[in-house]
């Protein structure tokens, strides 16, 4: 069976194994996971023009795992970056199955540095399974680079955008999400923890992931609920990977009214914008005599 077939058949596999639980949080994570979901290069090339990859972190090396670079949005300069997973085995090993070492979140911060110096939106794309976990990666500071981007992308001036349009895996996703404006496909996830390894740890099976996937509350709907992202974006109920273009068509126009709202916005509002976003996630009593 040669690997364009092996391929076809994962993807059957995936979508069945979420069209036959009556779970539709566990069915959109199978859907967020299927290898043929359209992936951050797809909608790179499809959204942005005159797009220049940008390389390295300036510390140790390039991690391929994270792509990034300068191109044109709707006739505006935007920063773009995002996590890729890729496509065949080849390159999903090349890509390290869209797992950012410290050097992929370094790269990042590096280049977002360099769009709020020229005061040009970011926009990030979000998929990956969570930051590698390998020791390379722990001796080379994968817990710090992880760390310093969230403080650092707390403080930026130029209005950050981010989109999760697969899997959002724990740090490995929020080291590249801390924006002004989150929005969720449809069909994604975003969560502290995947549900394997969820069940793994409370029901000490990771068989029941289907169960830690219903409790964790991971996709869109319940997180707009709980006011942890700003909107979701339409996408087929079969999946992105169905009609690619309509989820293309879909994202511009969410990325275009977010610009809008942003870009009238002085650099100390952006900042205080953000801070008062992440400020209050999580927050469910009205005052202090509620505690």
């Amino acid at each position: 069976m040669d690997e364009e077939q092996t391929e076809a058949r994962s993807a059957e596999t995936v979508l069945n194994a979420g069209e036959t639980l009556d779970n539709p949080s566990w069915h959109r994570v199978q859907l967020a996971r299927h290898p043929k979901r359209p992936h951050a290069l797809d909608y790179i090339r499809e959204l942005i023009t005159g797009f220049e990859e940008l390389h390295g972190d300036r510390f140790f090396g390039d991690d391929p795992s994270i792509v990034g670079g300068m191109g044109c949005f709707e006739g505006k300069q935007v920063m773009i970056i995002g996590q890729q997973k890729g496509r065949d085995t080849k390159e999903k090993l090349h890509r390290n199955f869209g797992m950012s070492k410290p050097e992929g979140y370094r790269k990042a911060l590096r280049l977002m540095k360099l769009a709020a110096k020229f005061r040009k939106p970011i926009i990030t794309l979000i998929d990956t399974p969570g930051a590698y976990p390998g020791i390379d990666a722990e001796e080379r500071g994968q817990a710090e680079a992880i760390a310093y981007n969230l403080r650092e992308m707390a403080r930026l001036p130029s209005p950050i955008i981010s989109v999760v349009i697969g899997e959002g895996g724990s740090g490995g996703a929020l080291g590249i999400g801390v924006a002004n404006r989150v929005y969720m496909l449809a069909n994604a996830y975003y969560s502290v923890i995947s549900p394997e390894s969820c069940a793994a740890i409370i029901y000490r099976d990771s068989g029941k992931a289907p169960d830690a996937a219903a409790a964790l509350k991971l996709t869109a709907p319940g997180l707009l609920q709980m006011k942890l992202i700003d909107g979701i974006v339409p996408e087929p109920e079969q999946g992105a990977h169905s009609d690619p273009d309509a989820v293309f068509a879909s994202l511009r126009e969410t990325l275009k009214t977010a610009l809008n709202e942003l870009e009238g916005l002085s650099p100390e509002q952006v900042i205080d914008e953000r801070y008062n976003k992440f400020r209050q996630m999580g927050n469910f009593f009205s005052d202090g005599g509620d505690l």
